[in-house]
This record gives structure tokens, C-alpha cells and sequence, in this order.
């Protein structure tokens, strides 16, 4: 089994140059206001999510199983580092990016790519509503008060009701953009980013020396687990988005956000995993190998180069409407309705899921679900959905 590059790789990664710098200039104005945005949320500070952007998706390109994935920070990843930051600091993130890294590696080594992403769509439903649930409160800390609040709330309801009209066109980019803007303009008291960093995260030797780092291990598995579930079901949708039997290899792409998640953490990034919806507008914007994925990379690097003082005057308020946006477009009603109607038991699974990623955590969620799942599908009593459903918007996972 062959999980590196081949020459086959590089021949396609040079063809049609100019459909995919279109296509890596596209993603990469979707990609700068939501890497920062998840990096400010992960606690790890903007400079940390926009760093993953740039080496964790071109690591991943490069070394990954799909022509057309686009990876880096997500909502789902976010909500999972926040008590890891909270209770470890920054040092804890990045041993946590380190481990899971090494673990996808070996997942990828033992060929179980193909079974990682076989879950419920009850289950995977109530999880990502969860999600969404958690990353909406996390959000209340930059809209204390009433003019950060009524901003940000501003940016979101301008989101939707764009994207509503035209959803093809890059609304979060621009509004964030104009956001800032005007609280310069009016001198708005919001708080900002700030100034990027020189050096962002650092290794503190003394964490290792101690025995706490043996309490990260359950959340390494988490942040494995999601890693492994998000890249493989957005591989799966960008493939029949794509159709023409596009086809990716699962074992590779785990491999790929192996080496991502292993290299990022020296550079003070935090855990990556592929992005359904950058990976969407990949697909739509006509991306037909990993050229694309590199470019956006490219110039999320030349952003952080040439326009780091305009990134530094962006209000934490903007960013934070823009992931309210976000999760509602990962809610979605008529899917969850759908799904409550396929059996008495999708529902009890889904609602189940979701209580318990709310009220316990990301991997709690997971293993309560599953459980359940499992339990009940050995039942008579009804029917249990197998597979997660294709999804064909741009707007799910939260990324």
C-alpha cells in the first residue's frame, strides 16, 4: 500500500492551471474570515487558525487521498479544543494535534479508512446539531454588550439574507470586510484582533515531563475520531459532487491529515481536518485537482505576509456573527425532520446524540449515540438508517 505521492499525483496536480487558480483564489477568500474566526474560538488566537489554514491544507493536499478536498481549523474541531485549552493551555492543544496526528498515521497504516465513516445518519444529525448549539454559546463571550451585539448580530442577519438571494457568492468574506470598515470609519469601541504574532503557541517542556499529559489521551482519540469522521464524509460528498467517477482513496486521505496534524503543531497551529464546506466551493468553483487546495494555501500565506495590519483591525464582533451564520446553516429542519420520520428509533438516537454532545462533550455524544444505535438496531422493532445522506450545499459541519 503506497500512501505516498506518486508521479500519477503530480502530472494530474499540473493539469488545467488556470481552472484551479481560479478555483484556489475562490476558496481562499471563503477560507481567511472562517480561519481566523475558528482560531479566535479554539482559545489557540487568530494567527493559530490561519497558520493551520496555510500549512495543514497544503500538507494535506499534497499527502491526501481527494484531488478536490480543502482542509484546515472547523467549527466541529473548535468546540473540542475549547476545555483542552481551558484546563491545559496552549501547550495542551498542541500535544493533543500531535498525538491525533500520529494516530491517524497508524489508522491509515492498518487500512480502516473505509470503515470510519459508516455511521448513522441519525447519529451524525443530532451531532453536528449539537455542534452548532455549542458554537452559538461559545460566541455570547464576543457579544457581551449591547453595541458588540447588536454588530455582530448585524453581520449575520446581512449573511443569511445575502446568501439567501445569491448563495454563490462569497457574502462572509465581503460583510466581515465591510464590517470592519465601518467600525473604523465610526470609530466603533469594538474589540479587535489585534496585531498577528510572530511566534504563535509554544512547547512547554515541563508539561510533558508531568503525568498530566496522560489526561489528554481521551481527548486525543476525540480530536482523532472527528478528524478521521469529517474529512472522510466531506471526501464523500466533494466525490459525488464532482460525479465522472471521482473516486477518492480513504486510506490516503487519512495519511494526509495525519501528516497535517503532525507537522502543525510545530508551527503553533492547531488540529485540522478536511472542510466540507471550503471543499464544497472547491468543487463548485471548478477545482479538478490538489493545485487548487495549494493555491488557496498560497495565498492565505501572502494575506498573512502583505495584509496582516488590515487582518488585525477586523472586530471580534464580526467574526463572531459570521460563525452565527454559520450554525444555522448546520442546522438544518426539513433534514432533521426527514430523519426523525425514517423510524422511531433514528429519532431516539438522534435526540439522544444531541443531548449528549450538548450537556457532555463532542466524544461523549459520539459513544452514547453509537451505543445506542448499535443496541437498538438488534431490536425488531424498527429500522435503523445506515449511511449519512449526501449533502450538496456549501454550508455544513460548521467550516
Amino acid at each position: 500500500m503506497n500512501l505516498l505521492p506518486t508521479k500519477a499525483d503530480w502530472d494530474d496536480a499540473l493539469a488545467a492551471p488556470l481552472k484551479n487558480l481560479l478555483s484556489g483564489v475562490t476558496v481562499a477568500i471563503v477560507a481567511l474570515p472562517l480561519a481566523l474566526a475558528f482560531g479566535i474560538a479554539s482559545g489557540m488566537g487568530a494567527a493559530a487558525g490561519i497558520t493551520t489554514a496555510i500549512i495543514a491544507g497544503a500538507l494535506a493536499a499534497i499527502f491526501g487521498g481527494s484531488r478536490l478536498q480543502v482542509s484546515g481549523p472547523t467549527g466541529a474541531m473548535t468546540v473540542v479544543l475549547v476545555p483542552i485549552f481551558k484546563d491545559f493551555g496552549p501547550s495542551g492543544v498542541l500535544f493533543v494535534g500531535l498525538i491525533s496526528g500520529a494516530l491517524l498515521i497508524a489508522v491509515a497504516l492498518l487500512r480502516l479508512g473505509e470503515h470510519v465513516h459508516r455511521l448513522p445518519t441519525s447519529l451524525i444529525e443530532g451531532f453536528t446539531a449539537g455542534i452548532a448549539v455549542i458554537i452559538s454559546l461559545q460566541q455570547l463571550t464576543y457579544l457581551n454588550g449591547l453595541l458588540p451585539a447588536i454588530f455582530g448580530l448585524a453581520i449575520t442577519a446581512a449573511i443569511l439574507t445575502l446568501q439567501h438571494f445569491w448563495p454563490r457568492l462569497p457574502f462572509a468574506f465581503i460583510l466581515v470586510i465591510v464590517g470592519t470598515l465601518i467600525a473604523n470609519w465610526f470609530g466603533l469601541d469594538l474589540a479587535r484582533i489585534g496585531e498577528l504574532p510572530a511566534t504563535i503557541g509554544h512547547w512547554d517542556l515541563s508539561f510533558l515531563k508531568q503525568d498530566r499529559w496522560l489526561a489528554l489521551i481521551p481527548s486525543a482519540l476525540a480530536v482523532t475520531i472527528l478528524a478521521a469522521l469529517e474529512s472522510l464524509l466531506s471526501a464523500k460528498v466533494a466525490d459525488r459532487m464532482r460525479g465522472g467517477g471521482e473516486h477518492h482513496d480513504a486510506n490516503k486521505e487519512l495519511f494526509g491529515q495525519g501528516v497535517a496534524n503532525l507537522v502543525v503543531p510545530f508551527f503553533g497551529g492547531v488540529p485540522a481536518t478536511a472542510a466540507l464546506a471550503r471543499t464544497a466551493v472547491n468543487v463548485r468553483a471548478g477545482a479538478t485537482a490538489k493545485s487548487s487546495a495549494l493555491i488557496h494555501s498560497i495565498l492565505l500565506g501572502a494575506v498573512v505576509l502583505v495584509a496582516a495590519p488590515l487582518v488585525a483591525q477586523i472586530p471580534l464582533a464580526a467574526l463572531a456573527g459570521l460563525l452565527l451564520a454559520t450554525t444555522v446553516h448546520m442546522v438544518k429542519p426539513r433534514e432533521l425532520i426527514h430523519t426523525a420520520r425514517i423510524s422511531w428509533l433514528d429519532a431516539i438516537v438522534m435526540v439522544a446524540t444531541f443531548i449528549a454532545t450538548v450537556a457532555l462533550n463532542l466524544i461523549s455524544g459520539v459513544i452514547i449515540g453509537l451505543a445506542l444505535a448499535l443496541s437498538l438496531r438488534k431490536t425488531k422493532l424498527g429500522r435503523l438508517s445506515r449511511t449519512y445522506p449526501v449533502i450538496d450545499d456549501t454550508e455544513t459541519l460548521g467550516d
